[in-house]
């Protein structure tokens, strides 16, 4: 089934819950849209957090979970979604990231160890539960400052704040 992992991890390194003003199908089709947007995309560290690596560049690699593999969310993949969020909103999405650190100096690009990690987005009546598992990796960026950005990047991309706050 899109947007469901088997054998979702159940340790996980951070649970962030949110409010939202906008209904599950609205904001699962806003989340889609941002992933798209920012896969492969290069970033500078400071762009996400604070440089803990000299400079460094950053690609995120988002896949949207179906079954026991992860489908990289590209054009083609987010159509697919949003024509199943036609007849449904999903009561939780499962995304896999890679994100991939690269040192650039005097032109030179050198790979560092990537992090990888799996997330699960848990919607319910205008709240937005996220449970984070971190796979592996050097943790360049947490969990923590993962969501953020992802959270950033919906409001950014969108006429009006849709993610309003923390909730405890």
């Amino acid at each position: 089934m899109i947007g469901l992992k088997e054998n979702f991890p159940e340790k996980i390194h951070m649970f962030e819950r949110f409010d939202t003003n906008l209904a599950n199908k609205e904001i699962q089709k806003k989340l889609i849209q941002v992933l798209e947007k920012i896969n492969l995309k290069t970033y500078n560290f400071k762009e996400i957090t604070y440089p803990i690596v000299p400079y460094c560049k950053i690609i995120f690699e988002a896949g949207l979970a179906e079954g026991k593999t992860f489908n990289y969310i590209d054009k083609e993949e987010k159509n697919r979604f949003i024509k199943v969020l036609r007849k449904n909103s999903l009561n939780l999405i499962d995304l896999f990231f890679s994100i991939r650190y690269y040192r650039i100096i005097q032109n030179k690009k050198t790979s560092l160890n990537f992090d990888y990690y799996m997330l699960r987005f848990i919607f319910k009546n205008k709240i937005i539960e996220i449970k984070v598992f971190h796979e592996r990796g050097p943790r360049h960026i947490s969990p923590k400052e993962l969501v953020n950005f992802i959270i950033n990047e919906i409001n950014k991309n969108s006429t009006k704040k849709v993610i309003i706050s923390k909730v405890t």
